[in-house]
């Protein structure tokens, strides 16, 4: 919500917002561009019949005071993805769905697009390097990139974000079920993605990864668009560096890992279904060094590295493991994971987590109580945690101060330290928890 607050700024549009609690970074972003909130907290006697319109984020509930005011004076409510849409109607949209991979998807395209000066406006949920503001609406663009979460529109309209968008072209990298509390049974979850992908109009595409065990029967009952199916792009790993193999040559990379390959490949299709062409966009993706926490280097030296990532459901967390392991696989895997998201904290789906860290040397497991009171959901305990992830030796924490101490007593020597979480450890600095660690190995 703060990035599209700045977007209308830059676009000349007066913006006002409210919030009950705002952090950083978007605290200091809203403060430099001049519409951080005076005061914390609704204030209903703002909302007066001069606003041409209300931007709903998820975070109101439905008797917001500064909604039902809204609604009393009939003023034109968008929700956020109502309002992109509104604003990218004109244009192609590339929406990306999918349970996991959305971000780097996208991101993967904006890069590519912006280095072959393609001008788009794009929606992406996480920072960019060289990007200061993660929404971009202007009237000149063609094309607009939209991450496509499949959560819910808003309290007030109970769709999910990406049927909104109606995607010109759609991507879905995946479907792993999540977000239980909204789709109570995976059959359910997987209808949302039918239904988007039987969106696209005859002249778009959907493109989907055939390595999923469910797209490829979808898309058997997907009619009236072009299928693009596609998979892991070969390559090969020298030296700790991936390289792609292409008709035109190999091009080193900056990312690594199997399911970083096979979200390239689903940006390739997208980039050339508006006009990239192959070559270019494999000299532009050997620059792109990803999003941020997604698999994101926080520190290395010598034989010790630190990454930290956004995974948090169990397809997510299989896959950046089995990356970190297929990069390193003569160093001491450390894994650490928050349980941190509705369905990561209920007990009916930690189920879906069994196996899930098995690659890892050291599986290590970090929940906060607190979060769970937060969220107003029943307590979960170790043993739970212990009997849905199959590990005998799984190291279980609830104390972040425990966590980190405990950390820090590995021997760093020869090590990949892997810290994965939606969250932040309960307010962990995982930068200099990082910095810490590698200290130690050059003590050693």
């Amino acid at each position: 919500m703060h990035n599209l607050a700045i977007a209308l700024k830059l676009k000349g549009f007066e913006v006002t917002g409210s919030d009950d609690e705002i952090f950083e970074p978007a605290k200091g972003r809203l403060a430099k561009y001049g519409i951080l909130p005076e005061s914390i907290g609704w204030h209903p006697e703002r909302i007066t019949p001069d606003l041409d319109a209300i931007i709903l984020g998820m975070h109101a509930r439905i008797d917001n005071p500064e909604l039902v005011k809204a609604k009393e004076l009939g003023l034109k409510i968008y929700s956020y993805p109502e309002y992109l849409y509104e604003q990218s109607k004109d244009k192609i949209r590339i929406v990306v769905g999918g349970s996991h991979g959305k971000t780097t998807i996208t991101s993967m395209i904006i890069h590519v697009l912006q280095q072959n000066h393609i001008d788009c406006d794009y929606m992406v949920g996480a920072q960019l390097d060289g990007f200061e503001v993660m929404v971009k609406l202007s009237e000149e663009a063609k094309i607009m990139v939209i991450e496509g979460d499949e959560y819910l529109t808003s309290p007030i309209d109970r769709r999910p974000k990406f049927h909104v968008y109606q995607p010109t072209i759609g991507i879905v990298s995946g479907i792993a079920w999540d977000h239980i509390n909204v789709f109570p049974t995976f059959d359910i979850y997987v209808e949302q993605f039918e239904i988007f992908a039987n969106m696209i109009p005859a002249d778009g595409k959907f493109i989907y990864c055939e390595d999923d065990e469910v797209l490829p029967k979808l898309s058997e009952r997907i009619t009236g668009t072009h299928k693009q199916p596609y998979g892991v792009h070969p390559h090969h790993i020298t030296d700790g560096v991936t390289y792609l193999e292409t008709p035109y040559g190999e091009y080193p990379l900056q990312i690594f890992g199997k399911h970083n390959l096979t979200n390239l490949n689903a940006a390739r299709y997208a980039c050339m279904a508006v006009g990239v062409g192959e070559e270019d966009f494999y000299k532009a993706i050997s620059t792109f060094k990803g999003a941020s926490k997604r698999l994101e280097l926080v520190t290395k030296n010598g034989d010790c590295a630190v990454y930290k990532d956004f995974a948090h459901s169990p397809s997510k967390l299989k896959a950046t493991i089995s990356a970190v392991r297929e990069q390193f696989p003569d160093r001491h895997l450390v894994a650490c994971m928050e349980l941190h998201t509705f369905s990561s904290l209920t007990e009916k789906f930690l189920a879906q987590y069994a196996g899930a860290m098995n690659e890892a040397d050291t599986a290590i497991i970090y929940y906060s109580p607190e979060a769970i009171k937060l969220k107003k959901l029943p307590p979960i305990t170790p043993e739970m945690i212990f009997n849905a992830f199959g590990r005998e030796d799984i190291q279980i924490f609830n104390d972040s101060s425990m966590l980190k101490d405990n950390l820090l007593r590995i021997n760093p020597k020869n090590t990949v330290f892997l810290l994965m979480s939606s969250g932040d450890f309960n307010g962990l600095n995982i930068s200099e928890l990082g910095e810490k660690i590698i200290s130690l190995r050059a003590q050693n």
